[in-house]
């Protein structure tokens, strides 16, 4: 579906609301105190981990119910994801942080994957997926940090195998939120430009044979003065889920693969991300937000009718 063939820019109507959302389904707070509470990925063992990029990532335990610190300092960390051998791969940003996308071993070793491309420092590595050959794609834009910058453009990046680095596209304005289809012939990518005029759009990108994405298509667009997508994650029938909005526009905006507008998952504040849990836990989705009940940020949880997507 594009954007021609969809509703006017920032309407959303959900057209499955109850089959992805129970009526007896609730969100739940399960932990507030943080600054800014981002990320989100299942560790190995069930745990879930997310950052607060006030410069610490946390470790969410739903058996126990109880909230540690993962790592203190975290360098700025922001999206995360987890592989299938237990690494986690961390955007680490700018205002302070390291500036790259880094990988923590099973064993907690911690080693840069990149930081540059063509010598040249990224912005702030803010999200990122991983894909079926081994591939991280992320995305660069710089939202906040008065590092000086040394690439005249925010991208979406990606790193082989082999750790060459590669742009794989510049047709964005400011990439937020990233996601492979499950059969990795596309990226779903949030242009998330907050200036003003900026676009504010769910994009997706056919992936060429490199790796490098093209045919940019547009699946949503936000209204001009919309908060647009931050975060975002996948259900095993490929159905996104995108944190968006703020006031009484917050929430994670579920689309189809092809841009269908099928639920809205209110929140209480603005949502950043969203991640589904393993094994018992496939159909609870843990999402980032603020929860201005406690004036802070926080960690959600909601169970749902679907079972999420994790590429292991």
């Amino acid at each position: 579906m594009l954007l021609s063939a969809c509703t006017a820019p920032g309407v959303f109507v959900p057209t499955a609301q109850n089959s992805v959302v129970p009526a007896s389904s609730a969100l739940e707070l399960v932990w507030s105190g943080g600054e800014f509470t981002e990320g989100g990925a299942i560790a190995a063992d069930g745990t879930v981990l997310f950052s607060d990029i006030g410069n610490r990532i946390l470790r969410f335990d739903p058996r126990t119910g109880a909230t540690t610190v993962f790592r203190e300092p975290s360098g700025r960390a922001n999206g995360m994801m987890v592989d299938g051998a237990g690494r986690l791969f961390v955007c680490e940003g700018a205002n302070g942080g390291n500036r790259r996308v880094s990988v923590t071993e099973a064993d907690g070793a911690v080693r840069t994957l990149a930081d540059r491309w063509r010598g040249k420092r990224f912005n702030s590595p803010n999200d990122l997926c991983l894909d079926g050959r081994g591939r991280v794609y992320f995305t660069d834009p710089r939202y906040v940090g008065d590092e000086p910058r040394e690439l005249e453009f925010e991208g979406v990046f990606l790193v082989e195998a082999d750790g060459t680095v590669k742009l794989a596209t510049r047709d964005v304005s400011r990439p937020n939120g990233i996601l492979v289809s499950i059969d990795g012939s596309r990226v779903y990518v949030a242009d998330n430009d907050n200036r003003e005029g900026g676009p504010r759009e769910l994009l997706v990108f056919d992936v060429l044979d490199d790796g490098t994405l093209s045919g940019k298509r547009v699946l949503h667009r936000f209204g001009p003065t919309s908060r647009g997508i931050d975060g975002m994650t996948m259900d095993v029938d490929g159905a996104i889920y995108a944190t968006a909005g703020s006031g009484e526009e917050a929430g994670v905006y579920v689309f189809g693969p092809d841009g269908e507008h099928l639920a809205l998952i209110r929140t209480p504040g603005d949502p950043t991300n969203c991640v589904f849990g393993t094994g018992s836990g496939e159909r609870t989705l843990y999402i980032t937000a603020h929860a201005p009940a406690a004036g802070s940020f926080g960690l959600f949880r909601i169970e749902l009718s679907r079972r999420g997507y994790h590429r292991r």
